[in-house]
């Protein structure tokens, strides 16, 4: 009987040898590889903290003790060792999420999976036990690319201010977030784990530091001038302790008994104690050690014997966007490029090729990064800051106050923009089209195809005066979606056929397909009906109350939340120029949205062509007096 069948729980894993608890890691591994090849997850992650996992959960008792995890995408050993081990449908509808969930185990805390808020957690949590006298553990995973998010400094400063309150925090260096980590930190952890001399490591490190912005010639000058002895040459480190911070390490984030000798001499610190593990992304499966991009840190559904994808899904929003920005760096030597430690996820990984000192990788901290970009502008470049949606909302006050009010000149591109889905409630990038209609001067563009996203980058980083954004979806991109003629900045992409046409339906970025199934619809019954794409939806288009004028009803449908959104702004700038119609807003209600498909979600959410159709339909019937209208061609709404 497999061992991993025995185990419902953390306790299970206490009657277990040592040769046993190796046998359970393999068996993960294999069960890992099976299962992850067959939904797609986090792969890569996770294949590298199973001795970890296991070791927390011996060494800690969980849930009185609270094991947190920064971030969650590494928490499925987790999921396996706290009764949790039916992974057919991960990150499906009614299955597992790929995250911890509260809703799924009392062991789970944190849900946001945004990087870098573990060691604020873990503080808060730590003096809630001080204050209510409670001898319960606080545990911190925090992976090396995490510590690079401004936060996690933020919140040490705060941790190593009490040196009786206990706090564990585990590093987890795998030296990658999703690709390799940059940075001063990830410099600084490299140092941790060489164990030569002194003369050597000082020898070896100079050259290297000196190249490292800013903290590099200090960084060396204190390690040439240190008088802690031998000892913290050989593992210097002085930084953590210098905070105030006990640290243990570096451990071989591989060997059970070492690691549990080293979290268990931490637990019985009465005070903040870190503890540093070196792990490898991708352990023991061949085809992730030879992925050098991100060892197989989210795969889709693959082959588990060779790790090769089993259906590819065509050019994608983010290939198209990549491709177009080569183009553009050819063109112009001022275009530069950001990312936040996800060069390859948003499609900037072939302008690294092809132009590597014109990309900056800043590591996980948005905020920096727009920052940075404000000073690029600043400096008579063109930055374009890639980032997903979700993570732009960290950034939001530099987007502000940094980039908006100095009229810089700094293009944001937005990915996974809009229900992304399988990756549940932070993910989704439902908030941005609300967030960014209060930033004077900002221009926003949602592209709703292939061509569109091509123009329209092109259109952004030709604005030297103001922060621009654009904005596209997760997944394939579709065929072209032709206009037919244009009003303004806004592209018509389909005509009423009369000139008394009751319905303006305005369409944003991906849901033009969608947009123009409902106008057919709509015209089965009668209801004539013109679809506009604004291409540019912040400003409303000076066009935009004049047309909406000749039309009975204004619809929106957006992918974007409705609070604040499109639709609000749009209704606001008819109110400005004295078009009083009706106008209904199509979008995402103000909640969180658990984790299921994106055609899963829409339709759970009441974006789908039927159902906008239906209540389209019933809100012309009451412009015409009719009490019934819902007619029998419009599907109804699915539950």
């Amino acid at each position: 009987m497999p061992l991993l069948t025995r185990i419902r729980g953390p306790r299970d894993l206490d009657r277990l040898s040592l040769e046993e608890l190796d046998q359970l890691a393999e068996e993960i591994r294999t069960f890992l590889v099976e299962a992850v090849s067959k939904t797609g997850g986090h792969l890569g992650p996770n294949l590298g903290v199973v001795e970890l996992t296991i070791a927390l959960h011996r060494v800690f008792d969980s849930p009185k003790d609270k094991v947190l995890w920064d971030t969650g995408h590494q928490s499925y050993v987790h999921k396996l060792l706290t009764g949790r081990q039916d992974f057919s449908r991960l990150k499906m509808k009614g299955g597992l999420s790929g995250y911890p969930s509260q809703a799924e185990s009392e062991h789970d805390v944190i849900e946001n999976s945004h990087a870098s808020t573990v060691l604020g957690w873990a503080d808060g949590l730590a003096k809630a036990n001080q204050v209510r006298k409670r001898d319960d553990h606080v545990v911190a995973v925090i992976g090396d690319g995490a510590l690079t998010g401004g936060m996690a400094w933020e919140a040490l400063n705060n941790i190593a201010d009490a040196k009786d309150r206990p706090l564990v925090i585990v590093v987890n260096d795998n030296e990658r977030s999703y690709a390799p980590t940059i940075g001063g930190l990830a410099n600084h952890l490299a140092t941790l784990r060489t164990t030569d001399g002194y003369e050597r490591f000082l020898a070896r490190g100079k050259d290297l530091l000196e190249r490292t912005p800013v903290v590099g010639r200090p960084l060396y000058e204190t390690l040439h001038g240190a008088k802690k002895g031998l000892k913290d040459f050989i593992a210097p480190q002085g930084m953590f302790e210098d905070l105030g911070l006990k640290y243990v390490g570096p451990i071989d984030g591989h060997d059970i008994e070492a690691l549990e000798s080293a979290l268990s001499r931490a637990k019985r610190f009465g005070g903040p104690v870190i503890v540093h593990c070196l792990t490898e992304k991708g352990r023991g499966y061949q085809p992730a050690l030879q992925d050098e991009a991100d060892r197989f840190h989210a795969v889709g559904k693959i082959h588990p014997d060779t790790g090769l994808p089993i259906a590819s899904s065509g050019a994608d929003w983010t290939s198209v966007f990549g491709e177009e920005m080569v183009k553009l760096g050819k063109e112009r030597e001022d275009i530069v490029a950001i990312t936040a430690a996800m060069l390859q996820p948003v499609g900037l990984d072939k302008f690294a090729k092809a132009f590597p000192e014109r990309v900056y990788d800043v590591g996980i901290a948005e905020q920096h990064g727009a920052v940075s970009a404000a000073g690029l502008a600043t400096g008579g470049l063109h930055p374009v800051f890639a980032v997903y949606a979700t993570f732009l909302n960290r950034a939001f006050d530099q987007v502000l106050m940094d980039v908006a009010l100095h009229k810089c000149g700094v293009t944001f591109v937005l990915d996974r923009a809009g229900v992304t889905g399988t990756d549940g409630a932070s993910h989704n990038g439902m908030w941005d089209m609300s967030i960014l209609q209060v930033v004077p001067g900002l221009r926003l563009a949602a592209p709703r195809d292939a061509d569109q996203v091509r123009a329209q980058l092109r259109e952004a980083v030709e604005v030297t005066d103001a922060p621009t954004v654009v904005r596209f979806s997760k997944g394939a991109v579709g065929p072209a979606v032709p206009a037919v003629g244009r009003v303004g900045g806004m592209d018509v992409l389909r005509e009423p056929g009369t000139d008394t046409p009751d319905v303006l339906l305005v369409s944003v970025g991906a849901l033009a397909p969608m947009c123009l199934e409902i106008a057919a619809l709509l015209d089965k019954q009668g209801i004539t009906t013109t679809v506009v794409d604004p291409r540019w939806v912040k400003p409303v288009d000076e066009h935009m109350a004049p047309l909406a004028d000749k039309h009975r009803v204004v619809v929106t449908v957006e992918d974007n939340s409705r609070v604040g959104g499109v639709g609000s702004a749009i209704a606001q700038a008819l109110r400005d120029a004295g078009v009083d119609i009706p106008l209904r807003d199509f979008g995402i209600p103000p909640r969180f949205l658990d984790h299921a498909s994106r055609a899963e979600v829409m339709a759970e959410i009441g974006l789908t062509a039927p159902d906008i159709a239906r209540q389209v339909t019933g809100l012309v019937s009451k412009l015409d007096g009719r009490l019934d209208g819902t007619p029998s061609e419009v599907e109804p709404a699915r539950d």
